[in-house]
């Protein structure tokens, strides 16, 4: 028999209620059910959003008795109110407090609506009242006082609510209750112990809140529970061993904290009854417990996302309930028989969730993968050191719809029978050793929305039965030995967004019909051998943001289409056969950041405006012909030229000498205006050699290696006159990594800030291998990242962190280099990517910003700052992106703001917006929210208080007091750089205003008392 469900659990409830005898009423009735109506008056007006057609519009004075009213039950004398169905029905508003006056009300259920404002706490009067709902609302505050006079309360709902607050004790002494349901809040503190008193729960579920410290051992009393849910919280502990003995424990979820320990080995024999076991995404180690295959009733087992080793133990062939089993990321590996217990899962035959990825099981894929259940919905087999061939089998599987096998050592071809299974979705086999060529039978997934097929070694053409993927949203082919020309009718795919083929052997011309992609953001063709034109019909890419051909043998002139391409960032058609002018509307591309038409045989004169007003952004070096200003010669008629030439020649004969004399002096005081564009190339420092970087880094040791990024690595070396630098040397192969290259020249080329870091010079050549390489040199700062310092892995003695003062002093730091990007220079820049790892410290514990490689210029537009970005790909890192960023807004300088305001909570509370404990809807903001400013000291970095008692200043110690004081102003600014709407965020300026008088505060002498 199945878990009960809440839905289930509630329905009972009221069923009760149904029959349930009416109370005896003292004094007069009319008088109750008159107290009882007005009370409902007075309800309804406390909603907001009512219309004629609202089923409260029966609620009305005139209506003799409230008993007809749509959703309100009475009692079977019609005296009383007992039952208050509200439920969505959509009212906004708040709960009006002469709720309360409904004392005889059994029932109140007010779920699914768009309630705000805080429960009032007359709804304690209800003392009858054994059914209360209230969930899928957006309540706010804390639990209504002397809740525990609702001594009847059989069921309390709050979930998914904006409720703030600690678990009180006080709920302790709701004896009779038996559902207690508070998950998706923004619930804190501890469990208390007391909760154990309810002896009659049944169920508890605090999921998706922000409760810390342990599960209360005292939990293990109540014998009647049954759903024990805890999910996706902070919880630091092991589990009590009693919690396990909990017999009649139907479902156990204690997934997403940070627990841990290993589990009973007799687990299995204790919770018999067991139908959900959910521990994913906790620290647990040790073995899978053998016993826990043996509840044959079991229906959900997860323990992906810990550190569990060893094998998968025997006995799955039991479990003929199991609709899910994920062990995904683990340390699992193989026994001697390989993955053979894919095989004991044949006999679940409702299973429809499979996950074994991520973890270190070898051998190969056994034939029975094909007589799994027919439900079987996800298989994810990804990340592990699977070899040999997918089995035919598997196109008996006619349930997938999600199937990875990426990142293993599967080899031969892909099975024609994956063709059978019409349901799928998506389909990964990425980074295998796949040959022979692609199965026309795929073609016959019709559901299919994202194919990557990357990183093998497939032969043979691109098969035409992919005009059959109507629904396709992303084609990943890159990376295989794909040959011959792309058909038209693999381009037939009308909702395709991302199309790669880059670094195959494709030849022939582009079909026109490649135009036809109207929903293209991003096509990638680069590396191979694609010949002829590029089609004018590429002004049917609307929305194409990026675009790469690079590195093939196309030829003609660049179509005048491209310039209509609104939305797009990226243009490389780099290293072809392009000749021809270049289209002077690409100039007036707006969203372009970075244009490379290297190496083709290009000619005339190159546009000035827009992008090309950017050295930094434009790469057109190889292309002989280009010349800068209009100094390139035109060729005029014989005729014409001649003439020109007799009856000029005596006049310039006599002006020669005087011409060339003044034509060398003025060479001597400037430049020539007419260069080749090629040498304005150069920076305004000297470049260095390719070789110069090798010798400086002993041929790029590793040793010497001090970080990686997202366009390469980081080393350190030592420049002539021994220079200490750190140089950035890009991975030219990896999409955007020339853009980021151009983004920061062009960002730092013109900017001069003691807070940010300098870049000394830059390299762009080619290396010994005769490859396109490309370096950025930066002055070397000895302390490192401050992401190093803030999680402990700075070279300060361990244990020993930043204090107060010296954290004070590097947000002002940083404030001061944003402001300056906003507010100080030519053209105002966006950083787009501000995070502690991107700010170094120098010797003296100066920081730096630097990183710009996705830095944004910024245009002056009708008193608004826009980037000149387009709109669809989210900028900078995770964690620190701001919302706005994520529904298509372009950066601004708002979005540093934001980002900078994450980076200062991170700083004092030691926590990174990535931390996995924060889980669902809570994130490093809103859990410093609930603790500002009354709580600060339990979100604060605790390495911090531990350094309050040795902080001194000037000879004086400055005391515990002023530094929280100093505290709460810091937390305070950048809750103010983190609100929701950009419009409402503080401005750098008095960012750096703020910081700086909460320093001049902490370090102020206290006033000397007054001497009588």
């Amino acid at each position: 028999m199945g878990a009960r469900t809440p839905v289930v659990e509630f329905s009972i409830l009221v069923a009760i209620l149904a029959f349930t005898p009416s109370f005896s009423l003292v004094g007069s009735a009319s008088l109750s059910i008159e107290t009882d109506k007005q009370a409902l008056i007075s309800i309804k007006s406390g909603f907001t959003n009512l219309k004629p057609s609202n089923p409260l519009s029966s609620w009305d004075n005139s209506n003799s008795s409230p008993c007809n009213w749509t959703r309100v039950s009475c009692n079977k004398d019609g005296n009383r109110v007992v039952g208050l169905d509200l439920s969505s029905l959509q009212l906004s508003g708040s709960l009006d407090p002469h709720i309360g006056n409904l004392t005889f009300l059994h029932s109140l259920q007010l779920q699914n609506n768009l309630l705000t404002g805080l429960i009032p706490h007359q709804i304690s009067k209800l003392f009858r009242l054994v059914l209360l709902n209230m969930s899928f609302n957006s309540l706010e505050g804390g639990f209504p006082s002397n809740i525990s006079a609702m001594a009847a309360l059989e069921a309390l709902d709050l979930t998914s609510n904006n409720l703030t607050s600690t678990l009180p004790d006080e709920l302790s002494l709701l004896t009779n209750l038996k559902v207690l349901k508070l998950a998706q809040n923004h619930l804190f503190g501890e469990i208390p112990p007391s909760f154990g008193n309810l002896s009659s729960l049944v169920t508890i579920n605090f999921g998706t809140n922000s409760l810390t410290g342990p599960i209360p051992t005292e939990l293990s009393r109540l014998r009647n529970l049954k759903d024990l849910i805890i999910t996706i919280n902070n919880l630091t502990s092991t589990v009590p061993p009693a919690i396990y003995n909990m017999s009649s424990l139907v479902t156990l979820a204690l997934a997403s904290n940070k627990l841990w320990g290993t589990f009973p080995v007799d687990i299995g024999d204790t919770l018999p009854n067991l139908l959900v076991f959910n521990f994913c995404f906790n620290e647990f180690t040790g073995t899978i417990p053998p016993s826990l295959h043996n509840i044959t009733n079991i229906q959900v087992i997860r323990f992906a996302y810990n550190f569990l080793e060893g094998t998968v133990p025997p006995g799955l062939d039991n479990l003929h309930n199991l609709t899910m089993y994920n062990i995904g990321y683990n340390k699992l590996s193989s026994g001697k028989d390989g993955i053979s217990f894919i095989t004991s899962l044949t006999k679940s035959s409702r299973l429809s969730f499979l996950a074994i990825d991520g973890n270190n099981f070898e051998g190969q894929i056994p034939e029975s993968i094909g007589n799994l259940s027919k439900s079987l919905s996800i298989l994810f087999m990804g990340g592990n050191r699977l070899s040999g061939n997918i089995p035919p089998t598997v196109g008996n599987l006619n349930g997938l719809a999600l199937l990875n096998l990426s990142y293993n050592s599967l080899s031969g071809g892909i099975p024609s029978e994956i063709g059978q299974l019409e349901n799928l979705q998506s389909l990964v086999l990425a980074k295998n050793q796949f040959s022979g060529s692609i199965p026309s039978s795929l073609g016959n997934l019709q559901k299919l929305t994202n194919l990557d097929l990357s990183g093998n070694e497939l032969i043979s053409g691109i098969p035409t039965s992919f005009n059959n993927f109507q629904k396709l949203l992303s084609m990943d082919l890159s990376n295989n030995k794909l040959n011959g020309s792309i058909p038209k009718e693999a381009l037939d795919l009308p909702a395709i967004i991302r199309l790669n083929m880059s670094n195959n052997l494709l030849t022939g011309p582009l079909p026109e019909e490649i135009g036809y992609l109207a929903n293209l953001l991003q096509i990638d063709l680069s590396s191979n051998l694609i010949s002829g034109e590029i089609p004018s019909s590429i002004k049917g890419w609307r929305s194409i943001e990026r675009l790469f051909m690079a590195r093939n043998k196309l030829s003609g002139p660049i179509p005048n289409n491209l310039g209509q391409l609104r939305a797009i960032e990226i243009i490389d058609l780099s290293a072809n056969l392009l000749s021809g002018p270049i289209p002077d509307n690409l100039q007036y591309l707006l969203a372009l950041q970075y244009l490379n038409l290297s190496f083709n045989d290009l000619e005339g004169e190159v546009p000035k405006g827009g992008i090309f007003k950017s050295r930094a952004n434009v790469s057109l070096q190889g292309n002989s012909k280009l010349c800068l200003y209009s100094s390139c010669t035109k060729s005029d008629s014989k005729h014409g030229k001649a003439v020109k030439v007799i009856i000029l020649s005596a006049v310039f004969s006599t002006l020669a000498l005087c011409f060339i004399i003044g034509t060398l002096i003025h060479f001597l005081r400037m430049k020539s205006k007419t260069a080749p564009f090629t040498e304005l190339l150069e920076d305004q420092h000297e470049m260095v050699s390719y070789d110069e970087l090798r010798l400086a880094t002993e041929n790029f040791n590793e040793k010497n290696l001090i970080g990686k990024g997202s366009f390469g690595s980081v080393y350190k070396g030592n420049l002539k006159q021994d220079i200490p630098v750190a140089i950035k040397v890009l991975d030219v192969n990896r999409t955007g990594s020339i853009r980021s290259f151009k983004a920061e020249c062009e960002a730092l080329k013109n900017v001069r800030h003691r807070n940010l870091v300098k870049l000394i010079t830059s390299c762009s050549s080619i290396d010994f291998s005769n490859k396109e390489f490309r370096a950025l040199v930066y002055e070397h700062l000895s302390n490192g990242s401050l992401d190093e310092w803030v999680h402990g892995q700075s070279s300060r003695e361990p244990g020993i962190g930043l204090n107060i003062l010296e954290r004070v002093n590097i947000a002002i730091d940083v404030a001061s280099a944003i402001n300056y990007l906003h507010h100080d220079c030519e053209l105002p820049i966006v950083h787009c990517d501000l995070k502690p790892s991107n700010i170094l410290l120098d010797a003296d514990m100066t920081a730096k910003v630097g990183d710009f490689g996705l830095a944004r210029l910024l245009m002056e537009n009708a008193n608004t700052q826009s980037s000149i970005t387009s709109t669809h790909v989210l900028t900078g890192s995770i964690g620190y992106l701001p919302p706005e960023y994520g529904f298509g807004m372009k950066p601004t300088t708002a979005g540093d703001v934001y980002s900078f305001g994450v980076t200062l909570l991170e700083l004092f509370t030691g926590k990174s917006p990535t931390d996995e404990c924060f889980t669902g809807e809570l994130n490093l903001i809103k859990w410093v929210e609930s603790c500002y400013p009354e709580d600060i000291m339990a979100v604060i970095d605790h390495k911090l208080p531990e350094l309050f008692v040795d902080l001194e200043y000037k000879g004086r110690t400055i005391s515990s007091d002023m530094q929280k004081d100093c505290l709460i102003k810091v937390i305070g600014v950048a809750l103010s750089c983190t609100v929701n709407t950009p419009v409402n965020r503080i401005d750098m300026e008095d960012v750096v205003s703020k910081l700086r008088r909460a320093k001049d505060n902490l370090l102020r002498p206290p006033k000397k008392s007054a001497v009588f």
